[in-house]
């Protein structure tokens, strides 16, 4: 079956472009470009059961991803990622139905691996010859990987206090890092400097149209996990948020071919107490989130001041009749080590932090014993050797 990808469309505004020419954000509103697909064809000829019965995978349902020949996908076997029972950790906290996705076993270690595969693909079949990306970590990681996969040179910014096995990571896959005094938003400005000074494609979150692609494939993934019955609740940390506004893009796509219902999980944007922009915005009623100042958490992944997709984080929550909501630093720390001792999944601090806010939601009564919840953790913790207090041994 053909690929179906049919257009761009601005996320604020609905102006539509042509997805076969290299896209940034919107240049009306500055809107995020989300990619469209022919779904009323696909509801015609894609059957859910004979698309679940493929090899697993990211690239799963190609009719569905950005790439029109598969030829340019740059793939280094993303996605497929095990969604595990928690037992040992629901009896612990009182859950009976708990589940952890875990993204940590894909390539380089985290869910990055999924959008910069979709991202670099896309940008190699519209021409695009050298990148560059603004990071915490790991999608620096994922981007120097595919760059290396693709042939394609990578410059990476990043913070210099980024955890130290993150730079080794990216100068191994022969990516140029530049290290950033400052936070990822510093970081952006100097990668968007790079891009316009030596025309290399920018592939920073949501700034192009394809990251969101790979992401959302965490959400057909669910679905099919799940026999096609989503779960009650959906807990995930969010930084620059494409997961959430990912895996909400495809539960719409999915009821438009007609494989799931109206219902929804409730969606839950987790952050760290030092820097926490969605939270504040949710807890404002706002619908744009203010940057945060002096932002800090050793949760490199979700130090983020201030996220493009802000807007699209707090839609998909408030329509889910979900909460945004922030842990403390410490309670990510112990909460990482929980997971990892009681269900043997290394998680990164990330995936600490959602089981944490779970604990926190249980205590308000917000989230029932009995429901099914998914907490996602995003990364491996081997790239996090020292927890804050630890000292180098």
């Amino acid at each position: 079956m053909a690929n179906l990808l049919a257009h761009l469309e601005c996320t604020r505004c609905g102006r539509v472009y042509d997805a076969d020419v290299l896209q940034t954000l919107c240049p009306e509103d500055g809107g995020v470009l989300y990619a469209r697909y022919d779904l009323e064809r696909g509801r015609r000829e894609l059957d859910r059961d004979t698309v679940a019965a493929r090899a697993s995978g990211m690239w799963r349902i190609p009719e569905l991803m950005p790439v029109r020949d598969p030829a340019h996908i740059v793939s280094l076997g993303e996605g497929g990622t095990p969604l595990l029972a928690a037992p040992r950790l629901g009896q612990r906290l009182g859950f009976t139905n708990l589940l952890i996705k875990d993204e940590g076993l894909n390539p380089t270690g985290s869910f990055k691996a999924r959008g910069l595969s979709a991202a670099v693909s896309r940008a190699r079949e519209l021409g695009v010859r050298a990148f560059t990306i603004p990071t915490a970590g790991n999608a620096g990681s994922a981007l120097a990987a595919y760059g290396a996969r693709a042939g394609i040179p990578v410059d990476v910014f990043m913070p210099a206090d980024t955890p130290t096995l993150f730079q080794k990571e990216m100068r191994a896959y022969g990516a140029q890092v530049h290290l950033v005094d400052g936070l990822i938003d510093r970081a952006g400005a100097l990668a968007r400097a790079h891009a316009a000074e030596t025309g290399a494609f920018d592939v920073s979150t949501l700034k192009e149209p394809y990251r969101c692609e790979g992401k959302k494939t965490m959400g057909y993934e669910l679905a099919t996990e799940l026999d096609w019955a989503l779960p009650d609740v959906i807990i995930y940390p969010t930084g620059g948020g494409t997961g959430i506004v990912g895996m909400w893009k495809a539960f719409a796509e999915m009821e438009a071919l007609g494989w799931i219902g109206a219902r929804r999980p409730r969606m839950v944007s987790v952050q760290a107490e030092g820097c926490a922009p969605i939270t504040r915005a949710f807890a404002e009623g706002a619908e744009r989130a203010r940057p945060w100042e002096g932002a800090h958490t050793y949760a490199s992944g979700i130090r983020v001041p201030s996220a493009v997709g802000d807007y699209l984080i707090l839609r998909a929550v408030r329509e889910s009749g979900g909460v945004a909501v922030a842990v403390p630093e410490d309670a990510i720390a112990e909460h990482a080590r929980l997971i990892t001792s009681d269900e043997g999944i290394f998680a990164a601090p990330e995936g600490g932090a959602t089981l944490a806010a779970l604990v926190q939601l249980r205590a308000a009564g917000w989230v029932g014993a009995d429901e099914r919840v998914v907490l996602f953790n995003t990364g491996t913790g081997l790239k996090y050797p020292l927890t804050p207090g630890e000292e180098p041994s």
